[in-house]
């Protein structure tokens, strides 16, 4: 099927960052034509004179099975907030993964988001709701110590199960997350990273989000985790550390030089109150590749990309005195080329070229709050004017999720209705 969206401002993030006027024509799952007026015929043809269109957005780190799970651990310490936590991910069922799927997708899509990266257990839920969903799932099975794990057998060997139960499942990207270096050992870090290696897949992990994970790891290693990591053979390109905001330079350049990405958080930092703020400036010189994750819905309470980028942006801004940093260009690309980057998709996603998967976000340019709109404005209203409200249609490799803000691959009323249920069955006890 040939599907024309018509006569948009298109932001392309290709190479020379082109905004142009003109005319996005897909062909089945592939972008085929970027540019000026299309001569060609079209099985559908979406009008989006006034419009915006940009990449679909990638969010980097996330929990999404969580969203059922929202203001149940709000305004607590840390530990208690993980204790809590973790008390009711053991009492988890199939159902209420599957639901909570479904309400992030949903949250997801109508805020831009095409693919997210997700870090849990029970994957195969987790993937084949999202398949339902119709979005893009980068779905990375959590592995720690087995004596520390909830999950039944042994994590790495149940991530490589479920690697191979959905290495050739359309829309959906199996992978390898580490809980992190507070409950994974050198045997548990080693083994699933040479799992990554030998599949080339990626792997995921939280990393240096508090000082004191930070100290504690220094005191029972003498290193500090990343370190640590690099010690023992685990950073590589394949690899997105979460958080990552308490880092020293040494670690930066050793994150730099292993040709890593970072998924910061800085809602989900900013709400536990963990302190520090993910180096950016520095990511960025020493080559390090710089993503974005909204977290779970537990420590964000929101799965909104477009939020989470205008907050990273203020936030780099406010914590350096320094409006220079982190500018409207480099926002942008934070939630597009760079996230493709961080999961090995750059061949594939992040902008709006022929060749590439068609995961489009149609903005309504007639919403005030993008107006005015002109070629020289429009980036920086893309950073830091742009709203979830804005989006109107989304397509995910050639498949409509959103129409007009109306859901096409899920009903909506019918999941919402059974949220409330879910969330006393696991936080009322």
């Amino acid at each position: 099927m040939i599907t024309a969206f018509r006569d948009a401002w298109i932001v392309t993030q290709n190479a020379n960052r082109d905004v142009i006027k003109g005319d996005v024509v897909v062909d089945g799952e592939r972008i085929v034509s970027v540019g000026p007026t299309y001569n060609g015929t079209a099985d559908r043809e979406i009008d989006c004179a006034g419009d915006v269109i940009i990449p679909g957005l990638i969010n980097t780190h996330t929990h999404i099975a969580m969203t059922v799970m929202k203001g149940v651990v709000d305004d607590l310490l840390f530990p208690d907030f993980l204790d809590k936590t973790f008390k009711i991910d053991s009492d988890r069922t199939d159902a209420d993964l599957a639901l909570g799927t479904k309400i992030g997708c949903m949250d997801m899509a109508l805020s831009g988001t095409t693919t997210f990266g997700d870090f849990y257990y029970s994957e195969e839920v987790i993937a084949k709701a999202t398949q339902e969903a119709g979005l893009r799932g980068v779905c990375c099975w959590c592995c720690l110590d087995e004596d520390k794990t909830t999950q039944k057998g042994n994590p790495v060997q149940n991530c490589k199960n479920f690697y191979q139960q959905f290495k050739n499942e359309r829309k959906i990207v199996p992978g390898v997350s580490l809980q992190g270096v507070y409950c994974c050992n050198e045997e548990t870090c080693v083994e699933a990273n040479a799992f990554s290696e030998e599949v080339n897949c990626p792997i995921t992990m939280h990393l240096s989000e508090t000082r004191g994970e930070v100290n504690a790891h220094k005191q029972q290693y003498g290193k500090r985790p990343a370190e640590w990591l690099s010690d023992i053979g685990v950073l590589s390109s394949r690899m997105i550390t979460a958080h990552s905001a308490w880092l020293t330079m040494r670690e930066i350049k050793l994150l730099g030089e292993a040709g890593m990405s970072i998924s910061s958080c800085p809602a989900s930092n900013m709400k536990l109150a963990t302190g520090g703020v993910a180096p950016v400036p520095e990511f960025n010189k020493y080559g390090v590749n710089v993503s974005l994750g909204t977290d779970g819905s537990t420590t964000n309470n929101t799965l909104d990309m477009i939020a989470e980028m205008r907050l990273l942006g203020l936030l780099q801004k406010s914590s350096r005195w320094d409006p220079t940093v982190t500018p409207a260009q480099e926002l942008l690309d934070i939630v597009t080329i760079n996230g493709a980057k961080a999961i090995g998709m750059q061949d594939q996603l992040g902008s709006i070229e022929p060749g590439k998967y068609a995961d489009l976000v149609v903005l309504n340019g007639k919403d005030p709050n993008l107006r005015p709109l002109l070629p020289q404005n429009i980036i920086a209203n893309l950073a830091y004017s742009m709203e979830s409200h804005n989006v109107k249609t989304v397509m995910c490799q050639g498949d409509i999720v959103v129409e007009n803000r109306n859901i096409l691959t899920l009903d909506r009323d019918e999941i919402l209705a059974q949220s409330e249920d879910a969330w006393k069955a696991l936080c009322l006890r």
